[in-house]
């Protein structure tokens, strides 16, 4: 599949949900509302769709306080297009009423999708799902106004960590430069994406830092944070966003791993920064991502999952 079934695939339906994943983060509600706009403007009926809730520093994009939850969505569209979904199940609680849905695609750019989607899957391991939604739009020919431009410029951005990660590539610069050209404000966003954080947030990282638990002599870095550490920080699971980040820049580290208990499960965060495929490894677990970035969620208590994780990256290390 390609961008031709991408464009085809558009062509031929009417009313499309745009399914975002769990803890939702800069790309995928950065191209579902982009796709959105576009749909609209095509003529089409199109609603963004995501388990959970938009996290409060991305409220800024346009379309984002529209997003359905499990509770706002009836008996699906005629068509599904799930957005830098690695697989189904990363939509969590809406998996089952988007799988009814009579057509399905999928656009992604992580390289563990295994591409099952009914009819059809797009997947390119570019910089973010981000760059592969301008393409699309600039095959449909649809006019990329200021709010696109936005939305596309902070999924790209928020997926190569503001340009710097290793997926950071010379056609996610060259996509970047095109947005910028359409008017966008890049030190305010940047301020709103990068430089700016609720004091939540600072108790949560300051709790991560001095929970942290360094193995294989220091190339491993594992913090566990319990549902009472979040209360405790007045935190909330969007503010878990770039923690992980801050283990990994430790200059031994080459791995490093962020477990956030949650209801009944534990939601694991993985990166690497050279050599150690953690992709591989959330695989194992029935997770996905990339070679640097990947996670899982584990049906077990918070204690178990870190024993269980450590042993993994220890592994895989060696």
């Amino acid at each position: 599949m390609n961008l031709g079934c991408a464009v085809s695939f558009i062509q031929s339906h009417q009313s499309f949900y745009l399914a975002a994943h769990q803890s939702p983060d800069g790309d995928t509600l950065g191209s579902c509302l982009a796709l959105r706009a576009a749909l609209r403007a095509l003529g089409r009926e199109a609603t963004v769709v995501c388990p959970d809730a938009v996290p409060q520093y991305l409220l800024f994009l346009d379309g984002a306080k529209d997003v359905a939850g499990t509770d706002g969505i009836e008996p699906p569209a005629e068509a599904v297009i799930y957005v830098d979904c690695a697989d189904h199940k990363r939509t969590g609680a809406l998996k089952e009423t988007l799988e009814t849905a009579p057509y399905q695609f999928c656009i992604d750019h992580h390289g563990t999708n295994p591409k099952e989607t009914k009819d059809g899957d797009w997947v390119e391991e570019v910089s973010a799902t981000g760059e592969l939604i301008l393409r699309l739009l600039e095959a449909l020919n649809v006019p990329v106004t200021k709010e696109i431009a936005v939305a596309l410029y902070t999924a790209i951005a928020t997926d190569t960590g503001n340009f710097s990660y290793g997926n950071t590539s010379p056609e996610a610069f060259e996509a970047a430069a095109k947005l910028l050209g359409y008017g966008i404000n890049l030190p305010e966003l940047n301020r709103m994406l990068f430089r700016e954080m609720p004091l939540k947030k600072a108790k949560l990282i300051a709790y991560v830092l001095g929970n942290m638990e360094l193995s294989a002599d220091g190339k491993l870095n594992l913090c566990a944070i319990p549902l009472d550490a979040l209360k405790d920080c007045g935190a909330a699971k969007e503010d878990c966003e770039g923690l992980i980040d801050w283990l990994r820049d430790i200059d031994t580290v080459e791995a490093a791993c962020v477990l956030r208990e949650s209801d009944g499960c534990v939601r694991v965060s993985m990166r690497s920064k050279r050599y150690c495929d953690v992709a591989a490894i959330a695989k194992r677990f029935g997770g996905g991502g990339h070679v640097a970035a990947a996670g899982c969620t584990l049906e077990m208590p918070l204690d178990e999952a870190t024993a269980v994780m450590r042993d993994a990256l220890i592994e895989a290390l060696q």
